[in-house]
């Protein structure tokens, strides 16, 4: 931003209306607030948020949760509630005539909103670009016609939306103010009574119980079989409050005794740092691995359905944010069929067993989040710039 532009936008009060409706943007718009007071302590948030967005200073107009439904099942017996909030946060944003309103991820909800607030004359920006890299290319055209500026967490993504005519701009991914990298490996293993001779792996086998169902039950044969050949195995499983009782139940079924469940994220980083390797479903976490310094082996598997149509909507060719972004596979993939048990073994085996190969993905690791932000101004706080270089270039 210029010095010009800072200054004016120290010189007056900004208002900013954000619209968030899940957890994951409540992080982000939280960091984005943050970023924002800093630059310019002369703000006011209205809007909709979260627990975190509200301990920022964000008085939300109606609890978040209200619009955190997923799936045509759970969005059915809810419609008339969405569809009066629709109609609230519009009339809200046109009664309070904001300097910008910023949405934040929740695409399906934000979307509509926004597409009835173009041409009120208030800038609207989206954080979190759609994945028009992976599917359905042709959204990067239909959201150009009603966003004034899109905020990407991934550094390849903004020419998918300029070559549409829509101002992009790549602010760094939100795992880079994580502290997972901060973690202590000696007070985890005192606090857990783990003694130093164990070898920890972790297992994170995803958020979502769909998926834990799917992953959990080869995750675990592919522990049973490990134990076989290193007997000082021990694993980790974090978990979240939705999943965390459910993989205790399917754990203790299996008989799997080496095993610490933690029941929620405060431990993540100690317990990222303690561990000499992770086997992990694809998606954030696996970024999150990379932070933190775990050499980690990705698998995923859906259903066969699913896999049918997903390999004919893919564009893709890698999976993992860490691949994705290096455009090579710098850590192991298992999707679908590779998603089993002696493949799982084999490669984990070798993240073990071969150094070279563990020093070989931990500089891919890095090379990676250079790209992704490393080193760089804090992702809130470059959105935050960006979204004051969009109101003063609305207002000139």
């Amino acid at each position: 931003m210029d010095s010009e532009k800072h200054s004016t936008q120290n010189k007056a009060s900004i208002t900013i209306f954000l619209i968030c409706g899940e957890h994951s943007g409540d992080q982000l718009g939280a960091s984005l607030m943050r970023g924002a007071k800093h630059l310019n302590p002369d703000i006011r948030f209205i809007g909709i948020g979260g627990p975190a967005m509200q301990n920022q200073g964000l008085a939300s107009i109606f609890p978040m949760e209200d619009l955190a439904v997923m799936g045509l099942a759970e969005v059915l017996p809810r419609l008339p509630l969405l569809m009066q909030r629709i109609k609230q946060t519009i009339n809200e944003v046109i009664k309070t005539q904001p300097d910008c309103v910023v949405s934040i991820d929740a695409p399906d909800f934000s979307f509509r909103v926004l597409k009835k607030l173009k041409g009120q004359g208030i800038p609207l920006v989206h954080y979190v670009a759609p994945s028009v890299w992976a599917w359905r290319p042709g959204r990067a055209k239909k959201i150009a016609a009603f966003l004034d500026h899109l905020l990407a967490l991934l550094p390849f993504e903004p020419p998918y939306f300029e070559k549409e005519g829509l101002k992009c701009s790549f602010i760094g991914h939100p795992v880079l103010e994580s502290g997972l990298d901060q973690g202590n490996a000696q007070a985890f293993r005192e606090r857990h009574n783990i003694s130093v001779d164990k070898r920890l792996l972790c297992v994170l086998p995803g958020s979502r119980r769909g998926e834990v169902e799917k992953l959990l039950p080869v995750f675990c044969d592919t522990i049973t079989l490990l134990k076989i050949n290193y007997p000082d195995l021990h694993i980790i499983i974090p978990t979240v409050t939705t999943t965390n009782d459910y993989v205790r139940s399917f754990v203790a079924q299996r008989g799997i005794l080496y095993v610490t469940i933690l029941p929620n994220e405060d431990e993540k980083a100690d317990a990222f740092s303690a561990c000499e390797g992770a086997l992990a479903a694809s998606g954030t976490v696996a970024l999150e691995l990379a932070f933190a310094g775990v050499p980690t082996v990705i698998a995923y598997r859906v259903s066969a359905i699913t896999a049918f149509i997903a390999r004919r909507l893919l564009k893709n060719k890698f999976y993992s944010l860490i691949n994705l972004t290096l455009d090579r596979q710098a850590t192991p993939e298992n999707m679908q069929e590779k998603c089993n048990p002696e493949t799982l073994v084999a490669d984990v085996t070798k993240l073990f067993n071969d150094e070279t190969l563990r020093q070989k993905q931990l500089d891919s690791y890095e090379e990676a989040l250079i790209k992704l932000g490393k080193g760089r101004v804090f992702p809130g706080e470059m959105a935050a710039k960006c979204i004051f270089n969009v109101i003063a270039e609305y207002k000139n």
